[in-house]
């Protein structure tokens, strides 16, 4: 990826590390506003998915992953992020149709975008005083690595998106130019 996005002649950081640490997320956004001169989009999209039929199974190790993968480093780096950004900046966040329509078998993955979806709109109200937009995206079905690395039962994975109005699940690169948008200037009212 890093030599994709130079080959088109942009500057980029390789960041590596664990964002269920808050030290961590803090020190990536130091080291990303330090490599990269600034900081004035902040896209984020860490996900943890595993499924799981039976509340008695959702061991609190794994709600706790799930927590702070998806919720916590969202909070650790926006919080981190914010004191860097200008007037004009974006920052935006991914939610889920799960937020919406959960499904049973993802009860903790769920609760966290729900959450994602309030935070974002709370933080969008404290940040538009400061001249910067918080956006959240929530898109339907999507294929990602979640689905096959255990984020969905195998027969589910089979019929990943047949449910959806378009009889398959969108792909990341369709979604691209709505993260693109919100990040722009051309979203300077959205």
């Amino acid at each position: 990826m890093i030599a994709l996005i130079e080959a088109e002649g942009r500057q980029s950081v390789a960041l590596p590390g664990d964002i269920k640490d808050e030290a961590w997320c803090k020190e990536l956004v130091e080291k990303a506003v330090s490599g990269l001169g600034g900081l004035d989009i902040l896209v984020v999209n860490a996900g943890r998915q595993q499924y799981c039929e039976k509340i008695e199974d959702l061991s609190t190790q794994d709600f706790d992953k799930t927590m702070k993968t998806n919720l916590y480093a969202l909070h650790w780096i926006a919080q981190a992020a914010v004191p860097h950004m200008a007037v004009g900046s974006a920052v935006i966040t991914t939610a889920s149709i799960q937020a919406y329509h959960p499904s049973p078998i993802l009860l903790d993955y769920a609760t966290t975008k729900a959450c994602i979806v309030a935070y974002t709109k709370a933080l969008a109200k404290q940040l538009i005083e400061r001249g910067i937009r918080a956006n959240v995206a929530a898109p339907g079905p999507v294929w990602t690595v979640l689905q096959p690395s255990g984020g969905q039962p195998d027969e589910k994975v089979k019929n990943f998106g047949k449910d959806s109005d378009f009889g398959r699940p969108g792909q990341p690169v369709e979604l691209a130019p709505v993260f693109v948008l919100l990040a722009s200037q051309e979203a300077s009212f959205i």
